[in-house]
């Protein structure tokens, strides 16, 4: 995309619809997440629902990757690919980033999730990235600009002791599953394009306990902490309307 889209009325509503549905399989697949599970079977009831709800996968064949859910375990940042193989076990945190396609347009959200009871530590981060999350849609207001929004993240983030990825950001979001601009979760207040009303951002905090820096695995997806320490994503798909944000993929149960 060369440049940045502003919605019309009938994509904002497609783009509704298309948050309610990513919003409706992730609550599914958390009350699904349990010791003995494995990332496969989370995939897999993901793709019964996606069909299930008249919607397409947007991660399946996305430049290759092969799986509707990118599954990412403790230490693994983000695009971890489900396996037969990898089973939950009690104190993991499990990522679930996920999104569909619904008559052209895209949703897109992510949560992390404790298995069973997680340690302390664990909790703290998840917390503090949920809550920076928080932050960044607040600051998504029209006149505000990019940097407001990494800024608020950042800032919240590592006066509590963790770092922010910067390999990854969040990004626009409509007719593609990526569109300009690139929103990182770091930045300066007051850098960056101005916010307008009909822009739909992408809005991702990736959150390390240790160091921000990562590394992608041999599979060339999955991308872990390089201290191999604990990583927490939340992400929704949020509109910027004349009177604030409104979150396209807010939770729906609980």
């Amino acid at each position: 995309m060369s440049q940045i889209e502003i919605k019309s009325q009938e994509e904002i509503a497609l783009m509704r619809e298309a948050g309610r549905i990513v919003s409706e399989i992730l609550d599914e697949l958390e009350k699904a997440v349990a010791p003995g599970v494995t990332t496969w079977d989370l995939d897999a009831l993901a793709e019964k629902l996606i069909y299930k709800k008249g919607a397409r996968p947007a991660f399946k064949g996305y430049r290759g990757f092969p799986a509707c859910l990118c599954a990412s375990v403790n230490h693994e940042v983000v695009h971890g690919i489900p396996s037969k193989r990898r089973k939950l076990q009690e104190g993991d945190l499990m990522k679930l980033d996920f999104g569909v396609v619904y008559r052209g347009f895209f949703g897109d959200a992510a949560r992390t999730v404790p298995v069973g009871k997680v340690s302390r530590e664990a909790q703290a981060l998840l917390d503090a990235t949920r809550e920076s999350l928080h932050k960044a849609i607040q600051a998504m207001v029209p006149g505000n600009r990019i940097g407001d929004i990494g800024h608020a993240v950042q800032s919240y983030v590592e006066a509590r002791g963790f770092s922010v990825v910067r390999d990854f950001t969040g990004h626009g979001i409509g007719r593609h599953l990526h569109e300009k601009p690139e929103v990182p979760n770091y930045g300066q207040r007051g850098s960056g394009m101005k916010l307008r009303p009909g822009m739909v951002l992408a809005v991702e905090p990736m959150v390390n306990q240790g160091t921000y820096e990562v590394e992608l695995l041999d599979d060339d997806w999955t991308a872990v902490t390089l201290d191999n320490k604990l990583s927490a994503h939340f992400e929704h798909t949020v509109l910027i309307t004349e009177g604030g944000p409104e979150v396209l993929t807010r939770r729906r149960a609980g």
